[in-house]
């Protein structure tokens, strides 16, 4: 049989033949992979592996216990031998999350430095975990499916239908889900927040995070299907059950807990978000890091490097003023040494710019940059 034979019967099964999308959930005695979605699971891991080669990951095992240990609490003994929930953490300042159908969740270094507590961050995880468990993705892809017609003729006039059914699946795991699904997850994901003994007033707090940077970065919802209910509709979802199934209860909190696992990301996505050139929000990651680590070199240095690159009026004085509390706090600190030189060195101050310089490369004698640096000493010479 050619190719283009097989084609065409392919696609009469693919049109003929809806999939249920009612799907009993992981914790059902009833449970047991099907044939899409164990191509849905083995596209899960070929992107895990790529992920994990791919300089994404924020390396910070600590902070990969604690996380992990949340998501312990949050689980439902029914899940045992079935799924195994791992976290992991990106390097990326956008807040954002999402869940492989293995278990495997992944949340953007951006949504944990927003974040101001444990039950913030169980009410995300649990929203995640129940993607995975209540099998969104296949239900996502089977939904689109039933409903596309011109999907089949795509996939198999491409010859890459094994590779569509994955993909469709795991694409809707990382941008997003249908509104009903995402709706599932809220709903089912703050009883897990509950059951496990936080407090669920934080809920909507979570998504006034995503709300914010959303108007702050005057960018449409990041959600792949246009059904995907707004975030404010969401807040008010929470807020409904806040006042009629949950009203009066409350809970355990943990922020202590929580910046203490998560100061130094909040440190390295402000880093990020400069680097972006989000000063503003840079501003207030670095800020936010400063009033919890308290006395802190490399906190003041970042907040001087966002009025330094930001150079509106008056920015370079605020620059000077936090390096200078980066070196009172550390002498031994060499990067605003480097900062001050340069600023120094731009005012036409080369006695200041050369101190500074010289300090930077005593402090850092391997420095990267140290071919610049003294290329800079000659040029004052």
């Amino acid at each position: 049989m050619n190719r283009f034979h097989s084609a065409i019967i392919l696609a009469t099964l693919f049109l003929c033949g809806c999939a249920t999308t009612g799907l009993p959930p992981v914790t059902s005695k009833d449970y047991a992979l099907e044939g899409d979605e164990k191509n849905i699971w083995a596209l899960s891991l070929e992107m895990e592996k790529g992920l994990s080669v791919s300089g994404l990951p924020y390396a910070d095992e600590a902070l990969e216990r604690y996380l992990n240990g949340v998501a312990e609490k949050l689980a439902v003994p029914e899940t045992k031998g079935r799924i195994a929930f791992r976290i992991r953490v990106l390097k990326n300042p956008h807040l954002n999350a999402f869940a492989l159908p293995t278990g495997s969740l992944y949340l953007h270094t951006g949504i944990l430095a927003q974040m101001e507590n444990e039950a913030q961050l169980a009410t995300l995880l649990a929203h995640e975990m129940t993607h995975t468990t209540h099998r969104h993705a296949v239900k996502q892809f089977r939904d689109v499916k039933n409903k596309t017609a011109w999907l089949a003729s795509t996939i198999v006039l491409t010859g890459a239908y094994g590779a569509v059914l994955g993909g469709l699946g795991i694409a809707a795991a990382v941008t997003g889900y249908s509104r009903e699904l995402e709706t599932e997850a809220d709903m089912e994901g703050i009883k897990l927040v509950v059951a496990a003994g936080y407090d669920p007033r934080e809920a909507p707090k979570l998504f006034e995070h995503l709300k914010k940077e959303i108007e702050e970065e005057k960018i449409s919802e990041p959600f792949f299907f246009g059904t995907h209910p707004r975030i404010q509709e969401r807040i008010e979802n929470y807020e409904t059950l806040l006042k009629t199934e949950y009203a009066g209860r409350t809970g355990i909190s943990n922020g202590e807990a929580f910046f203490a696992a998560t100061r130094e990301v909040i440190l390295e996505n402000a880093r990020l978000d400069l680097k972006m050139g989000r000063f503003g929000i840079a501003r207030r990651g670095a800020e936010k890091y400063i009033s919890i680590q308290g006395k802190d070199a490399r906190g003041h240095h970042l907040l001087g490097e966002v009025f330094r690159q930001k150079g509106e009026k008056e920015d370079e004085e605020k620059a000077i003023a936090e390096y200078r509390k980066a070196i009172e706090l550390d002498s031994s600190y060499p990067d605003s040494h480097k900062c001050l030189g340069m600023i120094r060195m731009k005012k036409g101050e080369k006695a200041e710019a050369k101190k500074h310089f010289e300090r930077y490369l005593a402090l850092a004698p391997k420095a990267p940059d140290r071919g610049y640096v003294e290329e800079y000493l000659k040029a004052m010479e």
